[in-house]
Order: C-alpha cells, then structure tokens, then sequence
C-alpha cells in the first residue's frame, strides 16, 4: 500500500529534503507580496476567485481591451487637435467675408487634421477618431458660420439705419442744396461700402439701393419747389434789408427784381413747375448752390 505524500509528517522524510523546502517557502515568501484588493490581502482561494471575476469580466467586455485603450488615447488626441482648431478659428474677427471665413477653416482644419496623423496611435481604431474629430471640426464650423452671419446682420443694419437716418435729415435741410444731398448720398454710400461685409452685405445691398433711390427721388421733387419758396421769402427779406437796415439802393433793387421774375413768371406761366426749365432758373440755383453749400462754407449749419 503506497502512502501518500501528503500524509507523511516531517520525521518521516529525508532531513536534507525537509531543510531545503523550509529553504524554499523562506525565498518564496521573500519574493513575492500579497495580492491587496480594496485595501484587503488575499489569501490562496480569494485569489483564485479574484482571477476568475477578472476573466469573467474580459469576456462580457467590462474590463477595457487593447483596442479600447487605444481609442480611449486617440480620443484624447482628438480633443487636443480640435481646441487646437478652435484656437486658430477664436482669433477671427467676425463678421468678415464668407470667402475669407472658409479659408481660416481650411487652414485651421489642415493643421488641425496634420497635428493627428503626427499623435494618434494604431491605424484600424484611428480612422474612427479621425472621422470623429472631422465630424466635431464640422460642428464647431457651422456655429462659426451662425455667428459671422449673425454679426454681419448686426453690422450691416446699424450702418443701414445710420444712411436712413441721414437721409431723412437731409431732407429737411433748412436751405435746400443739391449739392449737400449728393455729397451725403455719396459719403453715406461709400461708408455703407467699405464697413458692411459678411454674409449679408447682398442682402442689405439691395434694400440700400432701393432706401436711397427712393430718398433722392423724395428730395429732387421736393427740392424745387423750396427753393422757390425759400428765394420769395428771402427777397423780400433783403427787400427790407436794403431799405430800412442797410439802406443801400442796389441791394433792395436786385431783391425786387428777384422777387417780381419770381411772382409774375409762375404767372404768366400758370405754375412755378414750368419756371424750373427755364435758363435763369438754372443760373440761379448754380449761384445758389455755390453760395450755400461749397468746400469752405456750408451756410445750413
């Protein structure tokens, strides 16, 4: 009958096998440590049921593979290259042009893309972040475009309502001068021009050219017939001047004959319309232009 290893008691064995396996247990125990699980050591059986909740796990995908790890890597890449992106895009000054705001996102984008393939990690998992990272860049584009669009709007109807508004003051100029309207027609027009860019300068365009068509052709009907009115007025004005103030003859003599053409032609001709095509008129409204309104002296301030 054989006897078991086992069942054999230290007396019973060779004393030199006994002193080396005494030797043994004392290098083991030096070498290794115990395995500690939430601040626990574990002995032989809660380590092996340890390992066999480990292997459990890695078969339900709980635990995280290689591929996992990789991705888990590359994503952080992903957010380094797309702040990398947003920090290129954030130094833009909107609004601007939509040509110009498609430019800086290509370069942005290509630096962004290039930054990638020089830090990502694997090939299979990192088309994955690569296509993510695109996707994100896209996004992050879109709310850029919004905003510039949105700026461009605020820019161009502040400077659309300014050229209202200085239309409507020019027509209401206490002394109506042609050449005032045209000089503000034309400074409105250029600042409009020069300021207003973005996506909606075309659309603003085409509600300016109709505001101002419709301000120039309000003030040229109107001009005519104030003039008119302001010249009878200032006649007799200077009338009055040339006798009772100034008392010099030429003076009252030039008025009344300026007041009498004024008077007896609208009726002789039935309406001070039909005065407006008439030679004299004209050299007076180019005297009277001159004198109004001119590069040293705007008398309607």
């Amino acid at each position: 009958m054989r006897t078991r290893l086992c069942d054999l008691k230290d007396d019973d064995l060779d004393p030199m096998y006994v002193k080396k396996r005494e030797q043994l247990k004392e290098l083991v125990a030096s070498i290794i440590r115990p395995k500690i699980v939430q601040g626990k050591s574990l002995n032989g059986k809660e380590f092996v049921s340890f390992l066999e909740k480990i292997l459990e796990a890695l078969n339900k995908g709980e635990i995280p593979s290689t591929g996992s790890l990789v991705e888990v890597f590359n994503k952080g890449i992903v957010e380094r290259c797309l702040k990398l992106y947003n920090g290129r895009m954030g130094k833009l000054r909107l609004p601007m042009p939509e040509q110009s705001l498609q430019d800086a996102h290509d370069r942005s984008r290509e630096e962004a893309m290039k930054a990638f393939d020089e830090l990502h990690f694997g090939r299979r998992h990192a088309k994955s972040s690569f296509e993510q990272l695109d996707e994100d860049i896209k996004e992050v584009n879109k709310n850029i475009i919004m905003a510039n669009e949105y700026h461009s709007a605020r820019l161009c109807e502040a400077l659309y309502t300014q050229c209202e508004d200085n239309m409507d003051q020019l027509q209401v100029l206490r002394l109506p001068s042609m050449a005032k309207f045209n000089a503000g027609f034309l400074q409105c027009n250029r600042s409009f021009e020069q300021e207003c860019i973005g996506p909606s300068r075309a659309n603003y365009e085409q509600r300016m050219v109709k505001m101002m068509g419709k301000s120039r052709s309000l003030f040229i009907k109107e001009y005519n017939q104030r003039l008119f009115n302001w010249l009878v007025t200032f006649s007799l004005i200077m009338v009055m001047v040339g006798r009772f103030i100034i008392k010099f003859i030429l003076i009252e003599m030039a008025a009344w004959v300026l007041f009498i053409f004024l008077e007896t032609y609208t009726r002789i001709f039935w309406s001070s319309e039909s005065l407006y095509y008439n030679p004299v008129w004209h050299f007076i409204v180019s005297t009277w232009e001159t004198i109004v309104y001119n590069p040293i002296l705007d008398l309607d301030r």
